[in-house]
Parts: structure tokens; C-alpha cells; sequence
């Protein structure tokens, strides 16, 4: 690939093949004036009605590809344009779409960054990947034989490289390198004619989109719709690379990301931020719009790596804050260096107002209807103590009614300690590192022994569930670090118990570890005695997960793994 999502090429017959149009006569492929669009050959007049049905760029040039690739009758075609700093970045591609953004090439690297830097035709019609200027992209495996790569002029100056591939050996004739001149001085004219018209209406097309974002959102009762819209709408409306959403967590004072419209994982992983650190924390303190030339090279923002990764250039960072009370920050970013003016600045700052309201109404919405659905909650939490009470009626292992009652006591108080999470964080989802360090502290508080000296250690990931299958997990992880404290330290008086909370893929997975007392030989939690594991199990079951008990390495290890719920 020739720094390029699959850009290579290679020498015809042994020699490179390589039609050169030196500057002077690069006149014949400038861009000519809007008003002289007619004028245009047939091919170029085709790609122009492609603006029709696009309102943003990206979209633009993902199209105008798969139109010149039609038209020229070639296997792929990619459209690179230069950056600020005069390399090439790829924008679209009929290959590799996972490349765009990410690909950046160069000034005279590659076959591209040679078309680019000697203003010339290549053709390679055979070997493309065996070209002496070809480049590998990581991760990309060059399946094309031949391409010509050309010069993409605007306004007497190169913009960019339009590449056209093919699988097999390919010796354009000139009529074929006339129809390619043709569709490539389309290109350049679709793309001139796109940005001067949104340049011309950018205060009538921010107003429109500004309306129809804002319509959407308010008419959303629920929160995570409302934050995803936000980002998709702004990004498409807009034209931004990626928007998010980061909304403010107060107790631990810190902004977390909760909506963004990016695909990459990486990028949906990106960890919280603390109120006065990088640009977004200090946009909420602040209370100011925050405008970022190139978060690539910018000393205060956080994750340049990621940046160039996704190729992110220039970001604006907005408040959402309702009255004096902070909400949270929206944030856009640009595929290139972008100039915000006052007209898209002030259409932004009326969305971020928009949606920090929408948010506190659904947010209200949301609480109401918790309250309504309370009763319902309680009912079944009631129904389901009623059924752990009559497991323990048809057990009669407890050597006292006591022991029988601090059981019970326990696994209420579990239940309890989900509810009481639940008026204290956000909405109806619970962490359940704060659900596992309230089991902890209600053990320590109330179970162990005074002759026992027992370290708690809970680690991991504050996975947030929803509240069915939180109460179920407070229930599993009560009976685990309850079976830990009883049998794993029945002779031991001093160890330890780890909790561990991790996801993995789209599982949740849980640890209950000690290193106390070793398992019985040959133990078996199916066929022992053991209510508490038996309700770990059916629990388990019940989230659609499975259960594990082994000794690893010295410590007893309780596993649970269950498909996290993404809805009530």
C-alpha cells in the first residue's frame, strides 16, 4: 500500500510507465469558474449533480469516488488532499473505508506523495506493490496490479491525488487517460463548487441544521437517546469528523464520556476527565467556548496519539450548563485544520444550550418515572427475599435461628445497598465497584470475627448496570465475599479477599478470590451442601452468565461472567 489504504504501483513492463504533465501545462486540468460549469466534458457534468444529494464533505467525496470509479470503469478508486502542513490525507476510498481519516501520507513518500511533490502523472500498469516508490501500509495487503495516480488541481495548484486502481495489468490508451483527466478535473470542480457554496450559505445552512438537531433532541424523553442524537445530528449537520458528549459526574467531580458518534473503541474507552484538566474540564470551570487550532500539537490536550490515530485536527469545546449549574461539554472535531467563525461558534453555543436543557428534562422525566416504577421494584425485591427465605426454610444447615436470621439479614441488605446507590447516582443505572465496596464495609462492619484480620481489596472497572441486573449481582457478590469470610477463613485467621470487576469483549466478569482455607478435594458446589453458592448459581443463570469455583494458585476463585444488559 503506498501510505495510502492500498497505494501502490509499479514499473510497466520493467520500466515505469510515467506520463508526466509538467506545470505549464497544467493549466488544462485548473479548475474552471462556477458560472462556466456547462462547459465542463460529460463525465465532470455527472459527479457535479452528485452535490444534490450530500450536505457535508465527507460525504461528498465518499460519493464523488464511487461515481468516478463508475464511471472510469476501474476496480477502486481513492481520493487523497493535502493538509495544512502539505501532506495527503486519505478522504475517500472504495476499498478501505476504515483507512479515511487515518491514512496520512508524506510530501514526496510513496507513489502518491511523488505525484504530489513533481506535479506529474504515474502509470503503473503491472507490479503495482513492486514499484521502487511504493509504500506498505500496517495492516493493509495490496491486491491491485496497476493505477494511474494523478494530480488533483484547484485554482493552479495541487489539492490533492485521485487514484485509479485495477485488479489486473492495465495500459490505459489515450482516450482512457483522457477520460481520466476528464473525471479527475470533475472532482476537483464538484469539491470547489461544495465549498463555495457552503462557504456562501454557511449562515442559512447552520440555522437549518442548527433547527433540525434542536427539533430532534427535544422531542426525546430519554436521556442516552438524546446524547447520541446530539453527537450523530452535529456531526452530520455540521460536517465534523467526531462529536461527544461528556457529561459531569459531581460527586467524584470529574467529566465522563457518554455519547459519541466514533466507532473506535479506543476512542469510546477514553477516560474521564477531572474539572480544570485539558481543554474540556477547563471549558465547564471556565464557562467559555474553547477553540482548539490543531489537538494534534496542542501542549494541553490529552490523547495526541489518538488524534493522529484518527486524524483529528482542530476541535471546539462548549459548555452545557443550565443557569450556573454545570451539565457537561460538547465537543466537535475537524478532518483538517477549520477556522470556526462567529456564525458556527454561536450556532453551536444555542445547541449546547438546547441540549443541556433537553438533558435536565429527561433527566426529570426519567426520576418521575422511577418513582412510578418504585412500587413495582419493591414488589418484586420483596418477592424475590420471599424466595431466598424459603430456600433457607428447606435448608437445615444453620446451627441457630440467629445464624438463620444474619443470613437473611445480609441478603437484604445486599438488595438494600442497591437501592441506596440508586438515589445517589445517576438515573437507573448502579456502578458495581459501589455496590461490591458497600457489601465489603457491610461485611467488615458486621461479619467478621474480631479474632479474623481479613484485607478487602476491591479493583476494576465501575461497571454500570442497570437496576434488575444490579440487584441480582449485589445478591451474587453478598453470597460470595459472605462464603469467602465463613469457609474460606474457617481455621485461617488472617488473609485476604479480592473483589475484581473487569469487562471483557461484551461480558461482564466478576472475581471473588481468597487466600485462606484451600476447597475440599474434589469439591463440587453442585453437589455440596452450600445454599449461598447454589443462590451464586441460579443468580447466574438468571443473567444468562455461568459460575465457577476452583483453586488457582494458591486462592479460592469464585468467576461469574453474564452478558451486560444495555436497557431496563
Amino acid at each position: 500500500m503506498n501510505a495510502d489504504p492500498a497505494h501502490s504501483e509499479s514499473p510497466l513492463d520493467g520500466t515505469t510507465a510515467r506520463t508526466s504533465v509538467p506545470a505549464r501545462d497544467a493549466r488544462t486540468l485548473t479548475v474552471p469558474d462556477p458560472n462556466r460549469a456547462m462547459s465542463l466534458p460529460p463525465e465532470a457534468i455527472t459527479l457535479v449533480e452528485v452535490i444534490q444529494r450530500v450536505h457535508h464533505e465527507d460525504k461528498l467525496l465518499a460519493e464523488l469516488a464511487v461515481e468516478t470509479a463508475r464511471l472510469s470503469g476501474v476496480d477502486a478508486v481513492d481520493i487523497l488532499l493535502k493538509t495544512g502542513n502539505d501532506s495527503l490525507v486519505l478522504r475517500a476510498t472504495t476499498i478501505a473505508p476504515e483507512y479515511v481519516g487515518r491514512l496520512r501520507i508524506g510530501r514526496g513518500i510513496g507513489i502518491s506523495g511523488k505525484v504530489l511533490s513533481q506535479q506529474e502523472r504515474y502509470i503503473i500498469a503491472n507490479d503495482f506493490s513492486e514499484h521502487p516508490h511504493y509504500t506498505r501500509y500496517p495492516g493493509y495487503e495490496e491486491i491491485y496490479q496497476a493505477a494511474v495516480v494523478e494530480p488533483l488541481w484547484m485554482d493552479g495548484d495541487v489539492a490533492g491525488v485521485v487514484m485509479y486502481r485495477s485488479l489486473k495489468r492495465w495500459r490505459p490508451g489515450s482516450r482512457q487517460i483522457k477520460k481520466i483527466d476528464a473525471l479527475t478535473q470533475g472532482i476537483a470542480f464538484t469539491l470547489k463548487t461544495f465549498r463555495t457554496a457552503f462557504l456562501a450559505g454557511n449562515h442559512d445552512n447552520r440555522i437549518g441544521a442548527l433547527s433540525e438537531v434542536s427539533s430532534i433532541i427535544t422531542n426525546s424523553p430519554y436521556l442516552e437517546e438524546i446524547l447520541q442524537l446530539l453527537v450523530n445530528m452535529t456531526a452530520q449537520q455540521f460536517g465534523y469528523r467526531v462529536c461527544t458528549v461528556r457529561l459531569l459526574d459531581v460527586p467524584n467531580q470529574e467529566l465522563v464520556l457518554r455519547a459519541t458518534q466514533a466507532t473506535v473503541k479506543a476512542y469510546q474507552r477514553k477516560r474521564a476527565i477531572r474539572l480544570g484538566e485539558s481543554i474540556a474540564g477547563r471549558a465547564l470551570v471556565e464557562r467559555q467556548t474553547i477553540v482548539v487550532p490543531d489537538v494534534q500539537v496542542e501542549a494541553d490536550y490529552i490523547g495526541h496519539d489518538l488524534a493522529v490515530e484518527q486524524g483529528l485536527r482542530s476541535m471546539i469545546c462548549i459548555p452545557l450548563a443550565i443557569r450556573d449549574r454545570p451539565v457537561g461539554v460538547l465537543t466537535c472535531y475537524t478532518s483538517e485544520l477549520h477556522e470556526f467563525d462567529e456564525d458556527e461558534i454561536r450556532a453551536l453555543e444555542t445547541l449546547a444550550q438546547q441540549a443541556a436543557l433537553s438533558i435536565e428534562h429527561a433527566k426529570l422525566q426519567v426520576r418521575s418515572t422511577l418513582m412510578q416504577e418504585m412500587h413495582h421494584r419493591v414488589k418484586n425485591n420483596l418477592q424475590q427475599v420471599v424466595s431466598l427465605l424459603r430456600l433457607q426454610l428447606r435448608h437445615s444447615h444453620y446451627r441457630s435461628i440467629e445464624e438463620a436470621i444474619n443470613d437473611s439479614l445480609a441478603r437484604i441488605l445486599a438488595i438494600a445497598s442497591v437501592h441506596d446507590l440508586l438515589s445517589r447516582e445517576d438515573l437507573d443505572h448502579v456502578g458495581v465497584r459501589g455496590i461490591a465496596e458497600a457489601l465489603v464495609h457491610h461485611q467488615q462492619q458486621s461479619f467478621v470475627l474480631p479474632d479474623r484480620r481479613i484485607e478487602f481489596a476491591v479493583r476494576g472497572e465501575d461497571v454500570r448496570l442497570n437496576m434488575n441486573q444490579a440487584t441480582q449481582v449485589s445478591l451474587i457478590l453478598n453470597e460470595l465475599i459472605q462464603n469467602a469470610v465463613e469457609h474460606g477463613f474457617a481455621t485461617v485467621n488472617e488473609g485476604e479477599i479480592h473483589i475484581n470487576i473487569e469487562t471483557q469483549d461484551l461480558e461482564v466478569v466478576l472475581w471473588v478470590s481468597n487466600n485462606g482455607d484451600a476447597l475440599p478435594e474434589g469439591f463440587d458446589y453442585r453437589t455440596a451442601s452450600h445454599l449461598g453458592l447454589q443462590i451464586v448459581a441460579n443468580l447466574s443463570r438468571s443473567l444468562g452468565g455461568t459460575f465457577t469455583i476452583n483453586d488457582k494458585l494458591g486462592w479460592t476463585v469464585g468467576e461469574v461472567r453474564f452478558a451486560r444488559s444495555t436497557s431496563e
